[in-house]
């Protein structure tokens, strides 16, 4: 197996990016349950490509990719709730939403691409 140094990645390095982001905008929010989600979601980016990276086999390293990529798509569902509730509700997104879900895109096309190259690996 090949180690995998996840703190090279640039998929990582944006990841933890989104998280820090997303925990910014969300902190004056009293929607604790929502905000809570997407907190969990955002942070299991980075961290589940961390994970993968440790274990010992790259057969695991891309299942934690793939969950990694299963919680962009939370997150960026999560992202999409809360801009349709503001819109009807009539009051501000969290700063950065529309960023946020941009960059939940983005992260999931890296991730799919990693994911594509670490099976041709194999």
């Amino acid at each position: 197996m090949k180690t995998h140094n996840f703190e090279n990645l640039e998929v990582w390095k944006r990841g933890c990016e989104l998280a820090v982001k997303l925990c910014v905008a969300t902190h004056g929010s009293r929607d604790y349950a929502l905000k809570d989600q997407m907190t969990r979601a955002a942070i299991s980016i980075p961290s589940n490509i961390a994970e993968g990276a440790e274990r010992s086999s790259d057969a695991d390293f891309s299942r934690f990719i793939s969950y990694s990529k299963g919680s962009c798509g939370e997150l960026r569902t999560q992202l999409k709730v809360h801009e349709a509730v503001c819109k009807e509700l009539g009051v501000a997104t969290f700063a950065g939403t529309a960023e946020m879900i941009e960059e939940t895109r983005e992260l999931s096309r890296m991730l799919g691409s990693l994911i594509n190259k670490l099976s041709q690996q194999s």
